[in-house]
């Protein structure tokens, strides 16, 4: 706890000149006390993260504490985890996962090259046979690693350009990158038989989401990625989103899906609306609330309106 200022530790004074403790008879002068404001306590520090395992269908579960949703799968023979979150919350997940597999964590995938997806990927690293991502992923990773100084990666160790599958005995997992959207590297990584899909951070539900132009990322592509996964998958297929509205699951179905969709569209007709009309790019960004969207939200500066504005403004000026 913060230390307060010190208090004054005389509250009163002698009244009176020349008042002497040795004049016999000297007469006192009253003894003034004014109290002193209460210190103003500290905010209390928030709650620390909490590890929450839950279990969806077939073995496939998800992983929340700090970061990006972190997907899993344990079944009899293979056990693996889609993003590893970050080096705080990872030894959390890791040991989750250990516990309920009575032969460790066999495979990590990466979704994408996110600080808050691959942080952990070191605690991860010691116990799994593999790290998978796509061919993008690691050196986006170091990139962004230098931009921000956060010091020596782990990277994946397996890629792949358009598609990857895994048997895994009682569960098949499969990962497809559709083209830059979010970043340059997103996958859809999906758990066949359990028909759960983890989107990565394809999907902010109901917050603006991060626009990586710097990783690659292009709204004009990530509108039709969004529409052919929820083409190419069933109507029951459950989806897993990497960051939602606080108080919202971090799973739902094909509508979350085009509803992301439908406000990337309107996110980049906004910007081109405005520029065709003359706007500079602050005008546009001072727009407070996106037209049909009331229940957006969001968190800092990055995952702001502002932001997406902004960034869509420099999709269309430069490309």
């Amino acid at each position: 706890m913060p230390l307060s200022r010190r208090q004054l530790l005389i509250r009163g004074s002698w009244s009176g000149l020349g008042a002497l403790a040795t004049l016999a008879g000297a007469r006192l002068g009253a003894q003034s006390s004014t109290p002193t404001a209460a210190p103003t306590p500290a905010p209390a520090a928030p709650p620390a993260p909490e590890a929450v395992f839950r279990e969806l269908r077939g073995g496939v579960g998800t992983f929340s504490m700090s970061g990006g949703t972190v997907g899993w799968y344990v079944g009899p023979q293979a056990a693996l985890a889609v993003d590893s979150q970050m080096p705080d919350s990872a030894p959390a997940c890791l040991a989750g996962l250990e516990a309920r597999s009575a032969r460790g964590v066999d495979l990590l995938i990466n979704t994408h090259h996110h600080w808050d997806h691959t942080g952990g990927n070191a605690v991860f690293r010691p116990a799994v046979g593999s790290i998978v991502a796509h061919a993008n992923v690691p050196e986006l990773q170091r990139q962004a690693a230098v931009a921000r100084d956060l010091g020596e990666q782990t990277v994946a160790d397996t890629t792949f350009s358009e598609s990857w599958r895994r048997d895994l005995g009682g569960e098949a997992v499969a990962a497809r990158h559709y083209g830059p959207a979010h970043t340059g590297g997103d996958i859809v990584v999906h758990f066949e038989r359990a028909d759960v899909a983890h989107m990565g951070d394809l999907v902010f539900n109901r917050l603006f989401p991060v626009i990586d132009r710097p990783g690659g990322a292009r709204i004009a592509h990530w509108i039709p990625v969004l529409e052919r996964v929820a083409d190419e998958h069933g109507a029951d297929t459950l989806y897993v989103f990497g960051h939602v509205k606080p108080g919202l699951g971090v799973t739902g179905g094909r509508a979350e899906l085009l509803y992301q969709r439908d406000y990337l569209t309107a996110l980049l007709e906004t910007a081109r609306r405005g520029l065709a009309a003359g706007r500079s790019v602050d005008e546009i960004a001072a727009l407070e609330a996106m037209p049909g969207f009331p229940d957006h939200v969001g968190r800092g500066t990055m995952l702001s309106l502002a932001a997406n504005l902004r960034a869509a403004c420099a999709e269309l000026t430069e490309g």
